[in-house]
C-alpha cells in the first residue's frame, strides 16, 4: 500500500506547488503558529491548486464562529482539531460543518493511547503526535518526535496519521516501527519554522513513494 503523506503548514504558492503530489495539504489557522494563515490567504492558495490533494484546515480549540469564518473564504475538504477538543466537540464540529474530522492525540507514554478510544465513534481519522516541549506556544509542529515504539503492533478502527519530528531521513524507520500507512510532516520540510523548502518537500514525497 502506498504511504499517504500530508504536508502541513503550507503558506506560499511555491510550497503548495511542491506539495501537489501529497494526499493531503494542511493549512494552519492557529494564530500562535509561525505557519498561521488567514482565511483569504488560504483561499487564494487553494484556488491555485489542483483538486486532488485533500485540503485540511488545522484548528486549535476554535469555536464555530472561527471555523465558519475560515470556510467562508477557503474551500477546505477536512478539519483537523489539534487542541483539547472533547469527543463531544469533535462530533459537534463534524455535524455542524458536514466535513470529516481528524483528531490529534499527543503521546508521552503508553497510557495516553487509552484516550484515543473515546474518539472512535466521533472522528474520521486519528493523528498521533508528540507532546509540545515545555514552554512551547503551539501544540504541534515543534520538530519533536515521541517514542514510536508506543504504536508498535497496535491497530485501530479508524485510519490514522503519524506526526511529530518526521523528515526524509527518519521516515523509513518511523514507518517500519509504527506500521503507519499515512504520515504528517511540517517542520521536517522547512529551513526554519514557517518557511517551507520546496526541495525538502519533494525529497520527502520521493522517499515516501519508495517505502
Amino acid at each position: 500500500m502506498t504511504l499517504a503523506v500530508k504536508i502541513c503548514g503550507i503558506t506560499t504558492p511555491e510550497a503548495a506547488a511542491a506539495a501537489v503530489d501529497a494526499a493531503m495539504i494542511g493549512f494552519v489557522f492557529y494564530p500562535r503558529s509561525p505557519r498561521f494563515l488567514r482565511g483569504p490567504q488560504a483561499g487564494d492558495l487553494i484556488r491555485q491548486m489542483p483538486p486532488d490533494p485533500l485540503k485540511v484546515g488545522l484548528f486549535v480549540d476554535s469555536d464555530d464562529a472561527v471555523i465558519e469564518s475560515i470556510l467562508d473564504h477557503a474551500a477546505l475538504d477536512c478539519l483537523q482539531l489539534h487542541g483539547e477538543e472533547s469527543p463531544q466537540r469533535v462530533q459537534a464540529v463534524k455535524q455542524r460543518f458536514a466535513k470529516p474530522v481528524i483528531k490529534a492525540i499527543t503521546l508521552r507514554r503508553s497510557s495516553d493511547l487509552d484516550r484515543a478510544a473515546a474518539y472512535f465513534d466521533h472522528a474520521d481519522w486519528l493523528l498521533f503526535d508528540a507532546p509540545p516541549p515545555t514552554g512551547a506556544l503551539r501544540p504541534g509542529g515543534n520538530a519533536t518526535a515521541f517514542d514510536w515504539r508506543l504504536l508498535e503492533n497496535r491497530s485501530w478502527p479508524l485510519p490514522w496519521l503519524l506526526a511529530g519530528g518526521l523528515d526524509a531521513e527518519n521516515l523509513a524507520t518511523a514507518v517500519k516501527t509504527t506500521g503507519a500507512i499515512a504520515v504528517d510532516v511540517s517542520s521536517g520540510v522547512e529551513d526554519r519554522p514557517g518557511h517551507k523548502n520546496p526541495e525538502k518537500i519533494k525529497r520527502f514525497l520521493d522517499q515516501a513513494a519508495h517505502l
